[in-house]
C-alpha cells in the first residue's frame, strides 16, 4: 500500500469524453478521502474517475457513478488502468487528496483534460505516456485488442471443456511404443492429465521396465524424475495392447517397420497411431505415415504429433507448442484434448506431409548448423545456412504437398530453430562434433539415436524425384559420408554463384 498526495484546487470538476479515457483493467481497492473544498467527479460513461491537480488531469476506471463525493467517502476501484507516481507532488497541506490503492499500478494522464479557466495546457508527450512506453491512445488500442483476445479465448474454452472432459474419461487407456526420453516425457503428460487413465510403456527391456514398475522412474533417461503412479512399463505386447483406446508410437524411425509388422496383429482396428517419430525410412524414403497405413491399413486412425519440443523440457513441464495433424480433424482435436496442458498447447493441422517433412529435414539441418558451430565460423554464418536450409526445406516440401502455413509454424520453423540453435538438439551436437574434427563412427557409438544421420542420404533421393536442388543438405550428406571435409562443405557453399531469392 502506498499514499499518494496531490495539491487540488477548490470547487474543480473534469470532464472527460469517450475517446480519452483507458479500457478498464486489474481489481484495485482505494480509500480516497476528498477535502471539503474539493470535488472529485465521476461519470456513468466510460466509467471514469477523472482527478483534476493544477492543470493535469489523470484519470483511473472504476465503478459507474454521478455526481461527486463527500470528504472521508470510501470507494472500491476495480479494473485500474496505470498509476504514475511522478506525476502526483506530495506536499503538506489542508487541501490534499489521499488515495490509498492496495496495488501498485499506474494512473495515466487524460490526453486533452485540461483545467478550468482561459488557458488550457497541452501535456507533454513525456506526460501522455507516463510510466510506460505507449501513449493513452496506444495503451487504450493495445488492451482493446488484449481484451477481445482473452474474451474469445475464454468462451471458446468454456464451450470445449466438456468435450476434452468426455474425450480424456473415454480414454481409459494408451500405450506408449517405446520407452525413450520422449516417449517416456509424453506418457507422464498424459498421465498428468488424467490420473485416472491407464498410461503403459511397452519396452524390451526388462530391468528398464522394472525400474519403472518399482521405482517410479526411467532410470535410463530420466533418473531424477519421478512419473505419475498411473505410468507403468511391460515387455508383453499382447498384454500391453490389450483393449487400448490410443497408441503412441515413439520407436526410431528406422525400426519403425518391422516393429509395426511385429504388432500388427494386436493391434485394435480402433486404436488410432499418434506418430511422435519424426524422419525418414532408409531405402524406401517412406514418411512415418506411409509406414502405418502400409502396415496397418490404409484406413487405420492415425495422427502425426510433431513440434518443437526437447523431452526434458516436457519432463520439468515447461511451455511447448506442438501440431496434431491428422487428414481427419476430428481425430486431431481428440488427440490435441488428450495431451493439452497448461504447459502444452497443441495446435490442429490437416496437414500430415507437412508436418512430418519439416520434422524429417529439419534433423539434416541441424547437423548442418552444429558443423558450422564445431568450426567456430560465427554466428553469421550459422543464421545465413539455417536461411538457406530453410528455403530448401520449404521448396522439397511444398513440390511434396506440403502447405506453406505448415512450414512458416511451428511444426516447420519453430522446429528448425530449436533443433539448429539450442545445445540439448541430439542432430547438432553431432555437427559440432563432426566439425570440430571427430569422425562419424565415435560419434554414432558415444550418442543417442539422431534421425538425420540416417535420413541425409534418402533427402538426396528425393531431391531428384522432385527436381529440387538443396545445395546444404546434399552437402551435409557428403560430409556424413565422408566424401569431403566440413571446412570445404562450407567453403564451397558460400562461394556457390549468385542467384535471385525469388
Amino acid at each position: 500500500i502506498f499514499l499518494v498526495s496531490s495539491i487540488l484546487t477548490s470547487n474543480m470538476h473534469t470532464f472527460v469524453s469517450v475517446k480519452d479515457v483507458l479500457p478498464v483493467r486489474n481489481l484495485i481497492r482505494a480509500v480516497i478521502h476528498v477535502p471539503k473544498t474539493n470535488h472529485v467527479c465521476f461519470f456513468s460513461k466510460p466509467r471514469a474517475i477523472c482527478i483534476q491537480s493544477n492543470s493535469n488531469a489523470y484519470i483511473a476506471a472504476c465503478f459507474p457513478l454521478k455526481g461527486s463525493i463527500q470528504h472521508g467517502a470510501k470507494l472500491q476501484f476495480r479494473d485500474f488502468s496505470s498509476l504514475s507516481t511522478r506525476q502526483f507532488v506530495s506536499r503538506s497541506s489542508p487541501d490534499r487528496l489521499d488515495i490509498q490503492v492496495a496495488e501498485s499500478n499506474d494512473i495515466v494522464p487524460v490526453q486533452g483534460a485540461s483545467s478550468e479557466g482561459p488557458e488550457k495546457e497541452v501535456e507533454s508527450e513525456e506526460g501522455r505516456r507516463g510510466a510506460g512506453v505507449l501513449t493513452q491512445e496506444e495503451r487504450a488500442s493495445v488492451q482493446n485488442a488484449w481484451d477481445k483476445l482473452i474474451r474469445w479465448s475464454r468462451i471458446k474454452l468454456r464451450r470445449e471443456e466438456g468435450t476434452m472432459d468426455s474425450i480424456r474419461a473415454a480414454a481409459e487407456k494408451v500405450v506408449v511404443l517405446g520407452g525413450g526420453s520422449f516417449g517416456t516425457a509424453m506418457a507422464s503428460i498424459l498421465a498428468r492429465n488424467d490420473p485416472s487413465t491407464e498410461i503403459v510403456l511397452l519396452v524390451r527391456d526388462e530391468n528398464l521396465a522394472k525400474s519403472i514398475n518399482e521405482n517410479h522412474k526411467n532410470s535410463r533417461y530420466f533418473p531424477e524424475h519421478t512419473l505419475p503412479d498411473n505410468v507403468t512399463a511391460s515387455t508383453n505386447a499382447e498384454e500391453a495392447l490389450d483393449e487400448v483406446q490410443y497408441i503412441v508410437h515413439a520407436i526410431p524411425v528406422q525400426a519403425s517397420s518391422n516393429f509395426l509388422a511385429s504388432i500388427a496383429h494386436l493391434v485394435p482396428s480402433s486404436a488410432p497411431i499418434i506418430c511422435l517419430s519424426k524422419g525418414l525410412e532408409v531405402g524406401t524414403g517412406r514418411m512415418m505415415a506411409e509406414m502405418v497405413y502400409a502396415t496397418l491399413g490404409k484406413t487405420h486412425p492415425l495422427v502425426v504429433l510433431s513440434g518443437p519440443s526437447f523431452a526434458v523440457e516436457l519432463m520439468q513441464e515447461k511451455p511447448t507448442m506442438l501440431v496434431a495433424a491428422s487428414s481427419d480433424l476430428q481425430l486431431a482435436q481428440s488427440v490435441s484434448a488428450l495431451f493439452s496442458s497448461p504447459n502444452l498447447r497443441v495446435n490442429l493441422s490437416d496437414d500430415v506431409v507437412g508436418v512430418e517433412v519439416a520434422g524429417a529435414l529439419k534433423n539434416v539441418l541441424a547437423i548442418a548448423a552444429g558443423i558450422v558451430e564445431g568450426l567456430n565460423l560465427g554466428n553469421n554464418a550459422i543464421a545465413a545456412l539455417t536461411a538457406q536450409g530453410c528455403t530448401e526445406i520449404r521448396q522439397l516440401s511444398e513440390k511434396m504437398g506440403a502447405k506453406p502455413a505448415t512450414l512458416s509454424g511451428p511444426a516447420g520453423v519453430g522446429d528448425i530453430m530449436l533443433t539448429c540453435f539450442v545445445p540439448l538438439s541430439r542432430n547438432r551436437t553431432v555437427g559440432v562434433r563432426l566439425g570440430a574434427g571427430e569422425s562419424l563412427e565415435e560419434i554414432l557409438k558415444s550418442g543417442r539415436t539422431a534421425e538425420g544421420v540416417a535420413t541425409a542420404g534418402v533427402v538426396i533421393s528425393l531431391a531428384k524425384k522432385y527436381n529440387v536442388s538443396l545445395p546444404v543438405l546434399t552437402a551435409v550428406s557428403r560430409i556424413l559420408d565422408n566424401q569431403t571435409s566440413p571446412r570445404t562443405a562450407v567453403m564451397e557453399l558460400m562461394n556457390m554463384p549468385q542467384i535471385p531469392e525469388n
